[in-house]
């Protein structure tokens, strides 16, 4: 690939939800939206090499797409309100009221309660977080038809029902905010470990944008506990990011990492979120106690001075809000270093988690530290055909590799 192209790409993976956004509110139209974004690209695909990288690409690419959508609407003059609509439009953004974030707002659109759940969330990914609909296939573990069809049937259901694009009422926030902060989460985790096999490891892209509008989420409820703990789970997360992947473009564990290189910055504010939380007296959340089991790792100067028991302490918390089988095997993990991984993979192996990776990966350590080498061996191979982030995909291998033969 070119400087150019490279750059090109860059900008994709960057400008792509801002673009979309930005035309959304504009023309009013999730599909045209889309539908100009990628004529916008595909232009300066032909145009940049010869001309260019422009001062301002995500600019450029905006008012690209926006005289676009203007010509298209033109073109069809046999349609006398279409004719009248394309008039009105101009490179003029509209007054956008208290937030002014058309990403936040489309977030809030595709979380309409209108939609069903995993529409929503399927929605918001595609057109906030900038995913694929493979990759978001993957993550929901369907058939990429299937949830292409899921998030055309979304898009419809926005037209059709004239949701607004924009922030909701204050009043109207609290009912909307669990879906908001879901994917927002989940945005996250997909740069955090990045579903596709042939992309980078982390998306560092992702994880800002996900904290960035997690910030502006709290600007608008600073006193719902949920949100500060999600942006706290988030700083603490990302504070490790550095540390993640080795310079071979292997994961590195989170026993194994330089807690040097952390980013004590984020670590500060995140655990100051959380003793916040904690001073606030209130029952905690799911998020939130994610964010004080984060608290714990990041504390601990080595692995070594973790305080294990506090952290199953803090899963059994959780486990009574959120009794999901992926919670249960997290918890697992941490028993293993209190109680032995014998104890630990009774428990894991009453998980219905077949089809995921990282229960696998759980089983083959466990059975690792058992001895049970065949076994691990056997767990290992599983893991890594349905892992698909290559760091973590590399890291599972070297693991299995260093298993003594039988």
């Amino acid at each position: 690939m070119t400087d150019v192209g490279e750059v090109i790409a860059r900008v994709h993976r960057e400008e792509w939800a801002r673009v979309v956004a930005t035309l959304a509110r504009r023309l009013g139209d999730l599909d045209v939206a889309e539908e100009m974004a990628a004529e916008a690209f595909a232009t300066a695909v032909e145009r940049w090499p010869v001309e260019g990288v422009p001062p301002s690409p995500g600019g450029w690419l905006t008012t690209t797409a926006h005289r676009k959508a203007v010509d298209r609407l033109r073109r069809e003059v046999r349609r006398d309100e279409k004719h009248r609509e394309a008039l009105m439009l101009s490179d003029t953004p509209e007054p956008l009221g208290a937030v002014d974030d058309d990403r936040l707002r489309l977030v809030f659109t595709c979380c309409h309660p209108a939609l069903a759940v995993e529409a929503r969330i399927a929605l918001t990914l595609r057109m906030v977080g900038g995913l694929t609909v493979p990759e978001i296939a993957r993550a929901f573990l369907v058939q990429e038809t299937a949830m292409g069809q899921r998030i055309t049937r979304a898009k419809a259901k926005i037209k059709a029902a004239r949701i607004p694009y924009g922030v909701p009422f204050r009043e109207d926030l609290p009912a909307r905010v669990t879906g908001v902060l879901t994917v927002l989460y989940l945005i996250f985790n997909e740069g955090y470990l990045a579903s596709d096999p042939g992309g980078e490891p982390v998306r560092a892209d992702l994880t800002a944008e996900a904290i960035r509008l997690t910030r502006l989420v709290r600007a608008l409820l600073p006193a719902d506990g949920e949100v500060a703990g999600l942006l706290a789970l988030m700083l603490l997360t990302e504070a490790r990011r550095a540390a993640r992947v080795s310079a071979s473009g292997e994961l590195v564990a989170l026993g194994e990492q330089d807690r040097g290189a952390w980013d004590r910055e984020l670590i500060a504010e995140g655990h100051a979120l959380v003793r916040a939380r904690l001073a606030s007296g209130q029952a905690p959340g799911r998020y939130q106690i994610l964010a004080a089991i984060n608290a714990v790792h990041t504390d601990a100067r080595d692995v070594r001075d973790t305080d294990w028991s506090q952290v199953v302490a803090l899963y059994d918390q959780l486990v009574r809000l959120d009794p999901s089988p992926i919670v249960r095997l997290n918890r697992a993990i941490a028993v293993a270093e209190i109680d032995g991984p014998q104890v630990a993979l009774a428990e894991v192996d009453g998980l219905p988690l077949e089809s995921y990776h990282a229960f696998h990966a759980t089983r083959a350590d466990l059975l690792r530290r058992l001895g049970r080498s065949a076994e691990s061996r056997a767990a290992y191979d599983r893991a890594i055909a349905l892992a698909a982030n290559t760091a973590e995909t590399a890291y599972l291998v070297r693991r299995r590799d260093q298993l003594a033969r039988p």
